[in-house]
């Protein structure tokens, strides 16, 4: 579909190309032999002048011909052009082509595959629920007990449904939404989210700078220090310990996250935060539809910020949020602290 596309841009653009180069031609022409034609004729008077001059009707041959053979030169020049044109316009004419398709093909395909993985991943739990409840109606022997472990797991599949909708959701609304940029403390954000993995608050530590306050949207930056704490918390032994830095640099203010586990091959890296992606797809009974990670991008690239990932197969993964600092909000508190 997109090749077709392209040749048929390439196609208009070669004709623009060749509209314009053809009409330039026909200009250039015109004032070429009518220029020419100015030139024999003040030639052919001066030499009237001249005693013993050639007489003025083969003097009019002549110039005729010079005309004539001034043309004929000229138009072959211009075809040759033309044709120069045609073919190095018509290359250039579908590099341009593809490259503004390009995108327009790149966000076509993302769109093809998110649509494909999301109904894959919706009809997983509905399939689910389908036949522990087809199986439950069939079963004239069944008892209370097992009624209650089938509506419990139906429920367990719900939950599922909820969590991945909430999750389409808010990557629907990052795609199509601009987050208001305030200035936040990142470290405060960070123990206030550390409270709600309540279990293993005692695994994470976090070391901080103070003075690390960030632009961004509050509910965005908090969302984000969540998803990067739960995919810690997730791919981590129970034991392990999980560290947090925040500190203040330049021109930014870094969240850097590690845990110690099995750790992501170097050749899946670049794929960790696309959507529905898995580093390891033996680890999908665990709860995770592999969104969390792309909204966590998504974010900080609104954010106008940068998110890394480095990792070490068998020994730790390292997650580095960049954020823009919040220069006006640390003027004012340094000049405070100054007074």
């Amino acid at each position: 579909m997109f090749q077709s596309a392209t040749l048929k841009l390439t196609g208009w653009y070669l004709l623009s190309l060749m509209i314009v180069s053809i009409l330039f031609s026909i200009v250039i022409f015109e004032i070429t032999t009518l220029e020419f034609g100015s030139r024999l004729e003040r030639f052919e008077r001066n030499l009237q002048i001249i005693p013993g001059a050639m007489s003025q009707q083969p003097m009019s041959i002549l110039r005729s011909n010079e005309i004539d053979t001034a043309a004929g030169n000229i138009i072959t020049g211009l075809v040759a052009i033309n044709i120069l044109v045609l073919v190095i316009g018509g290359a250039v004419s579908y590099i341009f082509a593809r490259r503004t398709l390009k995108p327009i093909q790149e966000a076509h395909e993302a769109q093809s595959r998110f649509t494909s993985d999301a109904s894959h991943e919706l009809r997983t739990p509905l399939a689910a629920m389908k036949t522990e409840i087809e199986v439950a109606l069939r079963d004239t022997s069944i008892t209370k007990k097992d009624l209650e472990n089938v509506m419990q797991s139906t429920l367990e599949e719900v939950d599922k449904l909820t969590n991945l909708s909430q999750m389409l959701l808010n990557l629907s609304r990052l795609d199509h939404h601009k987050l208001k940029s305030t200035s936040i403390n990142l470290t405060k954000i960070t123990h206030e989210v550390i409270k709600l993995y309540k279990p293993s608050v005692n695994r994470i530590k976090v070391t901080s700078n103070n003075k690390a306050i960030a632009l961004g949207d509050e509910p965005a930056i908090r969302e984000l220090v969540a998803i990067l704490i739960d995919n810690a918390l997730k791919y981590s032994p129970t034991d392990s310990l999980i560290q947090i830095a925040i500190d203040r640099l330049e021109s930014h203010v870094s969240f850097t996250i590690t845990n110690t586990g099995e750790g992501i091959n170097e050749s899946k890296l670049p794929y960790v935060f696309d959507r529905f992606y898995r580093a390891d797809s033996s680890r999908t009974h665990r709860i995770g539809y592999g969104l969390g990670l792309s909204i966590a991008k998504k974010i900080v690239e609104l954010s106008h910020g940068e998110l890394h990932v480095t990792s070490t197969p068998g020994q730790s993964t390292t997650f580095t949020a960049f954020l823009p600092l919040s220069i006006k909000r640390t003027h004012q508190k340094e000049n405070i602290t100054t007074k």
